[in-house]
């Protein structure tokens, strides 16, 4: 043994590895150390890139360690997977900076959880501007308020195994990373995600591959996801629909009319939201938003039998959540999304189309008039000064 102590320091660890061979290598490395330890051994300084030192001992299968907590941590990092990442240019030493040799510091952490505070920081490094953004979401509020539960980095981006999420030329996310979005959240929001996944929208993406239906980030954003219980999330909704649901090109391939924005924006529920949104964007509004009616994460086809708001005893409940004395013929005062045409509304239509023609003839008519009379008048006033 003392032989091989004499070898590790005068050695880089692969040179040793092939020298000695894996076998008596794999024997002596095999040596645990008591966690928390104090070494009594001077460390053997690890090259800068030399990734593959620390994999010949954290590539092996199996390697975990109990902490102080009870829970067993693996310390495996598989090649193969890690040479797949998109990290597979860096070397350990650059995430892992107080690590500089073997035998390794001192251990302090005594959760799962300790040890994921503890590496997560070192992502803004290389992605400042992503971690700055986190710094203002709803997650760092809540991590900052002691809930160490709260998403960080390594939570969403495994850093051993993340592969490339956008295409390196347009920096479009790739279509496999977004259809993982939705199962990346439900590892926080399973139970959100179960919902999502038998919506209109998360059955199309999950159970389709479908890259037209929104994802989690779209409606919450990337990194600085806000809290959707505030006034302003509320307020910035029917916008936030309204970036796929006035987008022409991709509306008319499900045949889904794009006039939802401004026939809600044209009614009494969405002009006085949008009032408060210009106005007051701090001030919670009682009036109905688009997933007052349609749902957050449920949201179902509006032809569905069970759910629909196509149908009306679907509409009349939704209708009853603000206005509880809504009777059977209550949603028939609403027109629904629709813009009145000979097909829909027709009476409303036809009313509309007299007032059209109407209100110009009779006001056209009464400016004429007038100028004509005053045309008169002038005629009249110039022959009377003649014959004056």
């Amino acid at each position: 043994m003392s032989t091989f102590r004499t070898k590790l320091k005068e050695h880089r660890l692969a040179i040793l590895a092939a020298a000695l061979g894996l076998g008596l290598l794999g024997i002596a490395l095999g040596i645990a150390q008591p966690v928390g330890a104090a070494s009594t051994t001077a460390p053997r300084q690890i090259e800068p890139a030399d990734n593959a030192g620390c994999l010949y001992c954290h590539g092996k299968e199996g390697m975990s360690m109990t902490l102080p907590s009870g829970e067993v941590s693996s310390l495996t990092i598989d090649p193969g997977h890690f040479a797949g990442s998109i990290h597979n240019g860096l070397a350990c030493t650059d995430c892992h900076t107080g690590i500089s040799g073997y035998p390794h510091p001192k251990f302090d952490q005594q959760t799962q959880r300790d040890i994921t505070m503890k590496w997560y920081t070192s992502c803004q490094k290389c992605h400042a501007e992503q971690y700055n953004k986190t710094l203002d979401s709803v997650h760092q509020r809540a991590l900052a308020g002691g809930n160490t539960n709260a998403a960080v980095c390594t939570d969403c981006h495994n850093p051993h195994t993340q592969t490339r999420l956008t295409d390196p030329g347009t920096g479009e996310l790739l279509p496999d990373a977004r259809v993982q979005i939705p199962q990346t959240c439900a590892r926080c929001h399973s139970v959100i995600f179960d919902t999502y996944k038998q919506s209109v929208h998360g059955s199309a993406l999950t159970g389709q591959g479908n890259q037209d239906v929104p994802t989690c980030i779209d409606c919450h954003g990337v990194h600085n996801i806000q809290d959707p219980t505030t006034a302003s999330f509320r307020l910035d909704s029917p916008e936030m629909c309204g970036k796929c649901h006035t987008n022409a090109t991709l509306m008319s391939k499900y045949g889904i009319p794009i006039n939802v924005l401004n026939t809600y924006v044209a009614d009494f529920h969405g002009t006085t939201v949008t009032l408060f949104e210009k106005t007051s964007p701090d001030q919670a509004t009682n009036k109905p938003v688009c997933f007052d009616c349609h749902g957050v994460h449920n949201i179902k086809k509006v032809d569905d039998p069970v759910y629909g708001l196509e149908m009306k005893a679907n509409l009349l409940t939704a209708c009853q959540r603000c206005h509880p004395d809504a009777t059977a013929n209550f949603p028939d005062a609403w027109m629904s999304h629709y813009i009145p045409s000979p097909t829909h509304y027709p009476i409303v239509y036809y009313v509309n189309l007299f007032y059209k023609i109407f209100i110009p003839t009779v006001i056209g008519g009464m400016a004429i008039y007038v100028v004509s009379d005053i045309v008169r008048r002038l005629i009249e006033r110039r022959r009377g000064a003649k014959h004056a």
